[in-house]
């Protein structure tokens, strides 16, 4: 990690870029330097990096030492010494607002739902879905979306929420109780889906849903009981398929599948789910017309 990746950690902690540069240059330096020194190193202005140094010592992340007769130097906390203050403090933030939060919000008026315009907002939105959850999460989705919240579900499986899981593709570390998709295979269902489509939903309260194709992600988050129900009825009748699937020959079930023309009907509308979610609000992405055809 670069010196400057360091510096925007700090901030990212609560330091300002002057308080960062200093720290950091202090920490390098491994001997007391005066002000000019530290401005000379850091970039921090001579004109303002005394009462830059001045808000480490204040901070405790630095201190004041003699440098001769008329001199004073500054040499930087150790920095393990500083994490471990820096974590202390954080923790006892998160403690205190833990109990003075919840008494100061007001009930909702309304429920939310904000737009996921690429994957990196879909992941990180879906992972606080999944670290919300106290008593049931539901998912479903591809390998490749599952995967890097897979630590977050292993946690709340640890800590007793019920965790179900339909995967489209073989997972071979599967958390809670697991579907893998088997009535459709995966590439069957992405063709007709035309995206990878994501649901994560906790404590039938909050859900993400969200579809990726190749690089590009669209979706939404929401608290809206009604979108919540939908998502969560959507996870368990998959797996009721799968249930009731596993009832039939294999080949007695394929037929049923592919020939009941109510089925097919249902089954006709390739792509049309990916393109609405693509549109997004206000968007005009053309509807595609439906083709028969079979489909899992």
């Amino acid at each position: 990690m670069s010196q400057q990746s360091v510096v925007e950690e700090l901030q990212r902690l609560g330091m300002s870029g002057y308080e960062a540069k200093a720290y950091v240059a202090l920490v390098a330096a491994g001997t007391p330097l005066n002000g000019y020194e530290v401005a000379k190193r850091s970039g921090v202005p001579r004109s303002t990096v005394y009462e830059t140094l001045a808000k480490l010592v204040g901070r405790g992340a630095a201190y004041e030492v003699r440098a001769g007769e008329a001199g004073v130097g500054y040499i930087s906390l150790p920095p393990s010494a500083l994490l471990d203050r820096l974590r202390r403090e954080f923790d006892q933030s998160i403690d205190a607002l833990s109990s003075a939060l919840p008494q100061v919000a007001a009930p909702s008026q309304v429920r939310l739902v904000h737009n996921l315009s690429d994957r990196e907002s879909l992941l990180a939105r879906a992972e606080d879905v999944v670290a919300a959850a106290r008593t049931d999460l539901f998912l479903s989705g591809w390998p490749a979306e599952i995967a890097p919240l897979k630590n977050m579900v292993r946690r709340a499986d640890a800590e007793g929420v019920e965790v179900t899981v339909v995967t489209f593709g073989e997972d071979p570390e599967p958390v809670g109780s697991t579907y893998p998709h088997r009535f459709s295979s995966p590439e069957v269902v992405l063709e007709n889906l035309g995206c990878r489509l994501l649901v994560v939903a906790a404590d039938r309260e909050q859900a993400v849903i969200g579809g990726v194709v190749n690089g590009d992600a669209w979706g939404v988050y929401t608290d809206d009981p009604a979108v919540v129900l939908v998502a969560v009825e959507y996870v368990r009748h998959d797996i009721a398929m799968h249930l009731i699937a596993e009832k039939f020959a294999p080949d007695d079930f394929e037929a049923f599948w592919t020939s009941d023309p109510a089925l097919r009907k249902l089954r006709a509308d390739h792509g049309i789910p990916a393109a609405l979610l693509a549109r997004g609000p206000g968007g005009a992405t053309p509807r595609p017309r439906p083709r028969a055809g079979p489909r899992g």
